[in-house]
């Protein structure tokens, strides 16, 4: 059994002001039991113009967002799923990357987006444009964790179940997916998507998001879940900052994999492109 906390928060364009922020919810979680925490996408930096990103993007293993989560690890004692932090990649590019910290605080895997979201969403004027600042990953990872295995996607790799099967084919038995989903997407789409993920592949799923109005103009959705292999919602913070918190039953994961074989039913298998 492990507690586990989804965050939400209502990120801006003041760094400090964020990890202010972060360290509150991630305090309140802790007394709440949590052992594993995860942040949402961008919970460091969401800017005006996306070029404010790529302006204040971090170089590898340093800087203030990266320095923040080993430490709130270390002094708690707990493992984070980092959100995602802005990675330098070139003079005009950063990765969007979730680092994984355990509970001495190192940095023990790292994924890089592999799906950007380059979208004009329909009946609304909006796009997004992430490949202009955003180099892609294309490392599907995995993390060890507590002897649990830990696989790793964010926010648009949600619309990707290949993704998913490539990660339970690592071994996943939980999923964590931190977001910025739109408000517009997500209510559309977000409660199915992430409950068809934990379903299909049946694996539990923390899905920690941003929620509320951000300084860019733009509305995100919220809704941070935690879902179990069966699809149930465990626990969710609907809209405003706080966190999703509940306990996953591992043990009782397996024992359903084992009694609802649909795993061992496969017929098709995807592979690394």
């Amino acid at each position: 059994m492990i507690r586990v906390a989804a965050i939400q928060m209502a990120s801006g364009s003041n760094i400090a002001a964020n990890l202010a922020e972060a360290e509150k919810q991630i305090e309140a979680a802790v007394r709440d039991g949590a052992e594993w925490v995860a942040l949402p996408e961008n919970f460091g930096l969401i800017g005006v113009r996306q070029e404010d990103v790529v302006e204040q993007a971090e170089e590898e293993g340093e800087g203030p967002i990266q320095d923040f989560l080993a430490a709130q690890a270390r002094r708690h004692g707990i493992v984070i799923a980092g959100g995602t932090v802005p990675v330098r990649a070139d003079s005009g590019h950063y990765y969007n990357r979730l680092p994984v910290y355990d509970r001495e605080g190192q940095c023990i895997a790292r994924y890089d987006k592999i799906h950007l979201f380059d979208v004009s969403l329909p009946d609304a004027e909006e796009s997004y444009q992430e490949s202009a600042v955003i180099r892609p990953g294309h490392e599907v990872v995995v993390a060890d964790i507590d002897g649990v295995r830990l696989g790793l996607a964010i926010c648009y790799d949600l619309r990707f179940p290949e993704l998913f099967r490539l990660l339970l084919d690592r071994g996943a038995e939980v999923f964590v997916l931190p977001s910025a989903f739109t408000s517009v997407t997500g209510q559309a789409h977000w409660h199915t998507l992430l409950r068809a993920r934990s379903i299909e592949n049946l694996t539990a799923m923390i899905a920690p998001a941003q929620g509320g109005f951000h300084v860019n103009g733009r509305e995100t959705w919220g809704h941070s879940l935690i879902v179990d292999a069966w699809g149930n919602i465990l626990d969710e913070k609907p809209g405003g900052a706080g966190y999703a918190i509940a306990d996953i039953n591992l043990e009782q994961q397996a024992q359903m994999r084992e009694r609802f074989p649909v795993l061992k039913h496969r017929k098709f298998f995807v592979r690394d492109a």
